[in-house]
């Protein structure tokens, strides 16, 4: 037969009020160090008895719970603000270590600043900087090859454009020497001259009052002195001439 429904009351008799607060104040300690491991949670526990006795339990410290609890019931607005202030001065910090670092290690790359690294960090320096100039030598390497491979990729198009304007040329030269070798085939006025020339020139016609046979020499004025080459046994008649030569075109 089960136990009956406690009625919720206080307890008139001293005795049974006693056992009852011993009993339920350790079943309450023991719910509070359960809760306290299982679930991780910070946990005070403070109980007084009826004479005034103090008991209490607390997971990590009563103080630490006790001022916790009044900073987050008391002032919550500036409790938030404090945890947002100090949540961002972390975040501060830790930038600022997170750029000391890599200001140093720019440094020990550079080859500044070696002297306090010991063996084992020079080591590792040494294994970085080789393997930095593996990765930028493929770099370079696959940057040539592109480059390369772009080079040739032009000198195919030129090769192809090269061929379309010679297949271009030839057939212009083609219709050239087509309409060239029609052009011989028609009649022209000049071509009746080549057969009394005996040759590909043009044949000039002068007039009758003009033609050759038909002019006369005229006298000319010489004037200065001039050298003749004369022949043995004709020196007198010949400066003679010149003379008469001489004043007759004087005289005109």
């Amino acid at each position: 037969m089960g136990r009956g429904r406690v009625e919720l009351k206080r307890i008139e008799n001293k005795i049974n009020r006693q056992v009852t607060f011993s009993k339920r104040r350790n079943g309450l300690l023991k719910k509070a160090y359960e809760l306290s491991v299982l679930c991780d949670a910070e946990v005070a526990l403070i109980i007084f008895s009826s004479r005034g006795k103090l008991y209490e339990f607390a997971s990590t410290s009563t103080a630490e719970t006790l001022e916790r609890y009044q900073r987050c019931s008391f002032n919550p607005q500036e409790t938030n603000a404090e945890r947002e202030t100090q949540s961002w001065y972390q975040e501060v910090s830790k930038l600022k270590a997170k750029y000391e670092s890599l200001q140093r290690t720019q440094r020990h790359l550079l080859g500044e600043d070696l002297g306090p690294l010991s063996i084992k960090e020079l080591q590792n320096l040494e294994k970085q900087l080789e393997l930095a100039l593996v990765q930028a030598r493929q770099r370079k390497t696959q940057l040539m090859m592109e480059q390369m491979e772009d080079l040739r990729r032009k000198e195919r198009q030129l090769g192809d454009m090269n061929k379309q304007l010679k297949i271009r040329v030839s057939l212009e030269m083609s219709t050239l020497e087509a309409e060239g070798q029609g052009m011989r085939g028609l009649p022209c006025p000049w071509n009746s001259g080549e057969s009394a020339a005996g040759a590909g020139g043009f044949h000039l016609q002068l007039p009758p009052s003009q033609q050759v046979d038909n002019i006369e020499p005229q006298p000319v004025l010489q004037m200065g002195y001039h050298d003749y080459d004369i022949g043995e046994g004709s020196s007198a008649p010949r400066s003679m001439d010149l003379d008469n030569n001489f004043f007759q075109a004087w005289t005109l």
